[in-house]
């Protein structure tokens, strides 16, 4: 029903289109085509008149206008052209016609003196007229002065149409049209019709699967039938780029609230576990301090999710002002967030191989969001490191970016957890069994941030090397001094 509805809609506006501009297109047709009509019929009556005169002029030298052969001239060209000629003397008598009687009753007739005097004033007729009741009916006539070669007047020849042949020829041109105008507004009515259908398809599946997607079914695609390169194939294409999108969002979401549910449920399960068996004597006595360190453990880890959690909402906003972005030395805040780890790493006997250059490195950045890249990226390697093992933390330039790379001996993380290892409460089955702190955020509060300065981040985990590698963009001054030197 909807796409018949939008179907005929278009049909009915591209039909009112096509028929309002043939309307338009028609009449100024029609009107040029009757004004070339009737200037075609004026110039051959003015030709028809010129030779007449010329021929008149012509035959004088051996006899007058009245001879035989200017008879034979005139009715040749009123056969050819369907005009009526006759020629007069200087008075206005007369003196040829073409009519085929022999004996033509036009012979003698004189003509008024209106239309001699109109003749002799202007020189010449052009106009609608029936001479003065000469013709029975107004006929367009064109009437010339015949000169002899002498400049002598010799007399007057008149050239005239019926004005029902004008109109005849006006009608059958106008037939003409209608009927070739009427092929063309078929044939565009049905091309209309085929296109209007065209259009309407894609466009009334768009609208179902709206109506699916309100409902939370993200499945629904739009087909491109016949591979359409046009703007409604563009239009497809975006469409279901947005369905994949939003498919996409729908299981991110689901995700975040199962991660999220079980990453509370956790802690809270516990805590009221906990607390409920030393309210009812479940937890004896002498084991209520054990229990209740446990409950103070759960809570700070309860809280540290929440932190976290609002962290990464304050994070989203701030790291998108680049006003806290300036020129700071790399090399430094390197060597200041590392001193945050040295108890951490002592404890598990880590030893720290700092491979940083003697030039310190200047970049452009928000300082404060870098050194939570390379904190929590510092924190994951000492978390994850075998005991007794090396973290290796490298600095260098190239191509006009500043790479970090922080490394670690540990598990290795599986292939099919790498896509996803800075997503949001993601963790690794390494994660889960070694890190029980970990809401799963600081990965991703990294990638956040190193997206947000239009750089990259990437990892590879292989034979039990773990490796970060992120870049930062060189300050201004650092550039140029490589440019001089």
């Amino acid at each position: 029903m909807k796409n018949s509805s939008i179907y005929f809609k278009n049909f009915i506006a591209t039909a009112a289109l096509v028929i309002v501009s043939f309307v338009m297109l028609g009449s100024a047709f029609l009107i040029l085509g009757r004004t070339y009509i009737i200037s075609e019929y004026r110039e051959r009556m003015d030709r028809n008149a010129d030779e007449v005169t010329r021929a008149a002029s012509a035959l004088y030298l051996r006899e007058d206008i009245s001879s035989w052969d200017l008879r034979i001239v005139i009715s040749s060209m009123a056969t050819s052209s369907g005009n009526h000629i006759f020629v007069t003397n200087e008075d206005g008598v007369i003196v040829l016609c073409s009519d085929k009687e022999l004996v033509c009753r036009h012979i003698g007739m004189q003509l008024s003196a209106n239309v001699m005097s109109l003749l002799q004033t202007g020189g010449s007729i052009d106009q609608l007229t029936n001479l003065d009741g000469f013709y029975s009916g107004t006929r367009f006539v064109v009437a010339k002065p015949i000169d002899s070669a002498a400049g002598e007047l010799l007399g007057y020849v008149f050239v005239s149409c019926d004005t029902s042949s004008m109109v005849g020829a006006y009608h059958a041109f106008m037939w003409v049209y209608v009927a070739a105008a009427a092929a063309v507004l078929l044939v565009a009515l049905l091309l209309s019709l085929i296109f209007s259908k065209r259009m309407a398809e894609p466009l009334d599946e768009m609208a179902v699967a709206s109506r699916k997607f309100a409902h939370g079914d993200f499945s629904v695609r739009v087909k491109n039938e016949g591979g359409r390169m046009d703007e409604v194939g563009t239009l497809i294409d975006s469409f279901n780029d947005m369905a994949d999108n939003l498919e996409k969002s729908e299981t991110h979401r689901q995700e975040f609230i199962a991660n999220i549910s079980h990453e509370l449920r956790t802690p809270m399960t516990t805590i009221a576990g906990f607390a409920d068996g030393i309210l009812d004597g479940t937890i004896p006595k002498t084991d209520e301090d054990k229990y209740l360190a446990a409950i103070a453990d759960e809570t700070r880890r309860l809280s540290r999710l929440v932190r976290n959690m609002l962290d990464v909402s304050q994070l989203q906003a701030r790291v998108s002002d680049k006003t806290r972005r300036r020129d700071f030395d790399l090399t430094e805040l390197i060597l200041q967030t590392l001193l945050s780890f040295e108890s951490r790493a002592t404890e598990k006997n880590l030893d720290m191989d700092l491979q940083l250059p003697e030039d310190h490195i200047m970049v452009f950045a928000d300082p404060d969001a870098i050194t939570q890249v390379i904190y929590n990226l510092v924190d994951n390697a000492v978390k994850f490191a075998y005991q007794d093992s090396v973290i290796t933390v490298l600095l260098y330039k190239n191509s006009g970016k500043a790479y970090v790379s922080v490394k670690d001996r540990g598990d290795t993380v599986p292939e099919s957890d790498l896509p996803f290892i800075f997503d949001r409460f993601h963790k690794s089955d390494r994660s889960r069994s070694m890190d029980k702190d970990g809401v799963g955020l600081g990965l991703y509060l990294v990638k956040t941030i190193i997206n947000s300065h239009d750089e990259d981040i990437a990892v590879t985990s292989r034979d039990g090397i773990t490796e970060f590698v992120f870049t930062l963009a060189l300050s201004q001054n650092s550039k140029q001094k490589k440019t001089s030197d």
